[in-house]
């Protein structure tokens, strides 16, 4: 795998560009155009992205490693089966976004809108979603342990099998929320209720 280190890469035209199993790490991304790009097998480690359009970019089985994103654009973009350890995103357009599995365990998306988008299943633990917007976003079956759900927006979201060990359930505003009956006694549990049948 080809790998750059260590450059700046500003203002360059990427769109409709094929890019496969190339890597990059400590590299910044300055007002770069992936629009429509397919990236596949690809690997950033570190690596600052500011200002980058992603628009209905394809990223497949991908890896963005303690990565930032900072003011990009990915409407309708495609995340298929990518690796998202540890970044972080700041002031994104993430909706609608097509997330088809993947581990974005220790991601942080605090204060970011994700309405409508379909997580479901996507591995989220330790996740920091601290006053993010998750109204009608499909949450179910995923792996929520340990993550930060500090003042989010759930209205009408789908929480029904997702695993919530570790989460603070006491502060959280289940209003239109869709949870399952286990869920239903964790919730009743956590604000004083004793559960019995």
């Amino acid at each position: 795998m080809e790998t750059t280190s260590d450059e700046q890469i500003t203002y360059e035209d990427w769109a409709l560009a094929e890019l496969a199993r190339q890597s990059w790490e400590r590299c910044e991304f300055l007002e770069v155009d992936l629009t429509e790009a397919a990236l596949t097998g690809c690997a950033f480690t570190s690596c600052a992205f500011n200002t980058v359009k992603f628009n209905a970019a394809t990223l497949t089985r991908c890896a963005f490693l303690q990565c930032t994103f900072r003011r990009c654009v990915f409407f309708d973009s495609t995340f298929d089966e990518c690796k998202l350890t540890g970044t972080t995103f700041q002031e994104c357009e993430l909706r609608p976004m097509h997330i088809l599995g993947g581990d974005w365990a220790y991601v942080s998306l605090r204060g970011e809108d994700l309405t409508g988008n379909n997580l479901a299943g996507l591995r989220l633990r330790e996740a920091d979603f601290t006053e993010a917007t998750l109204i009608k976003t499909d949450l179910s079956k995923a792996d929520l342990a340990h993550a930060r759900l500090h003042n989010v927006k759930l209205r009408d979201s789908d929480l029904r099998g997702a695993n919530l060990d570790g989460v603070d359930l006491r502060g959280l505003d289940l209003a239109g929320v869709r949870i399952d009956l286990a869920q239903a006694a964790a919730f009743a549990t956590a604000h004083g209720a004793t559960v019995s049948a």
